[in-house]
């Protein structure tokens, strides 16, 4: 006779895509099945085509659970290397009723899963998130995570800098109900960045609630150098103005304030070298109002860290920006004719 699911604890499925994480990988399915959680637990990994010995680490943890009878790792191939593909290769090959996105640079707290299944119980929600802990283990990861910690840095997103919980419009990361996943077929896979943003937008269309608390917390590991950051960001930028023209009106202020940032001082810099040095005043001005806003954001840092949160600060800003204002409009073209409608749940008679 087979046993009855336990619904205090539901079955849950963890799905990580990765890419080039042997830095990361081990620590990251380590602290999934050290989570305190009495269900059972997989952890399904996409493997996309890395250059390093992500593959190799992922095979390793494979053998080492498979003997375990409530918490296993799998894998599954990504050939493409694009996260939504990996994500949807995870979920159609996961099982368990809940599912929870993670990256593989990406460390769960103790109590993450429990906390966001309690979470799911008591606010019916479809998906539940919280704050992106951004954690640094050099000077320049400690000033990567004080900029995208602080408002200076990221405005006022609430999974960033924290806040009170409630609905959202989109969540980090996310621990969903299955049945929402299938009814809207999973991620775009047309979004290779934005698209979290996406699929709640697309449940929240049917009806589904997006909840997030800072009761849930993953720690992110930065990107370790300018360059990487610089490109992180200029994605980031590229893809949000692409949604800006998927869906009109979701756009704000905050949003906005990079490429306005980028025009202003580009201006400033023409001015000042061929009207008058009046112009530099937008550029220096800019930067006095980094070197600033740093000071707060780095309370408690080593000096060498200090230092460094102005240029992740204009890393981010101008990269960011610069990607906003370079998308081009055939990507956004393309996504939208890729667009799939919210499907909305069958109501019973």
């Amino acid at each position: 006779m087979n046993a009855k699911p336990d619904v205090r604890h539901p079955a849950v499925s963890v799905i990580m895509p990765v890419l080039d994480e042997e830095r990361h990988l081990r620590g990251a399915v380590q602290a999934i099945l050290a989570q305190e959680y009495a269900g059972e637990l997989e952890v399904v990994i996409a493997l996309g085509p890395s250059t390093d010995r992500t593959d190799e680490i992922a095979a390793e943890l494979v053998a080492e659970t498979a003997s375990f009878k409530s918490k296993r790792v799998h894998t599954v191939p990504n050939p493409t290397g694009r996260t939504p593909a990996a994500l949807n290769a995870a979920i159609k090959a996961s099982r368990h009723p809940i599912v929870v996105r993670v990256d593989g640079h990406g460390m769960l707290s103790p109590n993450y899963i429990a906390t966001a299944v309690r979470l799911l119980e008591e606010t019916g929600a479809m998906n539940v998130g919280g704050i992106m802990h951004a954690e640094g283990e050099n000077d320049w990861e400690h000033a990567v995570a004080a900029a995208m910690t602080s408002k200076i840095g990221v405005g006022n997103a609430a999974f960033h800098t924290g806040g009170a919980a409630g609905p959202a419009d989109t969540v980090y990361l996310g621990v969903f109900r299955r049945e929402a996943l299938e009814q809207q077929g999973g991620y775009n896979e047309e979004f290779i960045r934005a698209q979290d943003w996406e699929l709640n937008f697309r449940i929240r269309e049917a009806g589904g609630l997006i909840w997030f608390s800072p009761e849930l917390k993953v720690s992110y590991r930065p990107r370790p150098s300018v360059r990487a950051l610089a490109k992180q960001y200029k994605d980031y930028g590229r893809w949000r103005h692409v949604v800006a023209r998927y869906h009109e009106g979701s756009i704000n202020l905050r949003y906005l304030a990079p490429p306005v940032a980028v025009c202003a001082i580009a201006a400033g810099v023409v001015a000042g070298a061929l009207v008058t040095p009046f112009g530099f005043l937008i550029p220096g001005g800019y930067l006095a109002a980094i070197v600033a806003g740093s000071l707060p954001a780095g309370k408690g840092l080593p000096l060498g860290a200090r230092l460094r949160i102005p240029v992740a600060l204009a890393t981010m800003h101008m990269s960011w920006g610069w990607g906003f204002l370079t998308s081009p409009r055939s990507l956004a073209k393309r996504v939208i004719a890729s667009r799939r409608p919210a499907v909305l749940s069958p109501v019973s008679d």
